[in-house]
């Protein structure tokens, strides 16, 4: 729910420029005391972004260089959505397989995160994928990638240290470690009281 105290209602807007990824848009906006202000937008299709994970607990990472930061970045495979409208799972099983080759048998979604709110409309949808098969990649022409494998732990050891500074990767590797965890517990705690009911059951059985 919006505070009403907070609350800025859009007015009208401008379009300043329209190009292959983005949108720029002017808007005007009426604040909550009565008076206007412009606020300069972008808009952006959305994306989907995977933390891949196999059966030994590596992570699949891409490097690549990203020249709006001047430098080679690691990152959780991802890829914008065709339209506004696509489907960020349906996104994501595809820019998995064409990053890295992988099929997934399970998934399971992390978080929908707004990128840059202050500015940009972006949400990346972030899922954890498991069940992992290898099958041919495909980048996209322009896509030139390094793929590689490392703990998860490992992965967030970077993250904490620094060495990772896109967000949906942090973001996605925190996550996923959390969740894997989350799981791991979840199965321990089912099998303790399996466990505890056996037990009962034979406790009850001898006092036939």
């Amino acid at each position: 729910m919006i505070d009403d105290a907070l609350k800025e209602t859009f007015l009208s807007s401008e379009d300043i420029y329209t190009g292959h990824i983005i949108k720029v848009e002017k808007w005007q906006v009426a604040l909550p005391n009565g008076r206007t202000a412009p606020r300069e937008i972008v808009k952006h299709n959305g994306a989907a972004a995977i933390v891949p994970v196999d059966d030994k607990g590596y992570v699949t990472l891409v490097r690549q260089f990203r020249v709006a930061v001047n430098k080679c970045t690691w990152e959780i495979p991802a890829g914008k959505l065709d339209s506004p409208a696509e489907d960020p799972f349906a996104a994501a099983q595809r820019e998995l397989e064409e990053e890295t080759g992988l099929q997934a048998a399970h998934w399971q979604l992390l978080n929908r995160i707004d990128t840059t709110p202050g500015f940009c409309n972006e949400h990346i949808a972030i899922y954890l994928a498991t069940g992992l098969s290898q099958h041919p990649a495909h980048p996209d022409e322009d896509e030139f990638l390094q793929l590689t494998k490392l703990p998860l732990d490992e992965a967030v050891a970077l993250c904490m240290a620094g060495e990772i500074n896109d967000s949906k990767t942090l973001v996605g590797l925190l996550m996923a470690q959390r969740a894997l965890h989350e799981n791991d517990r979840s199965t321990i705690d089912a099998a303790a009281t399996i466990q505890r009911m056996n037990h009962a059951s034979s406790s009850l059985c001898g006092q036939k």
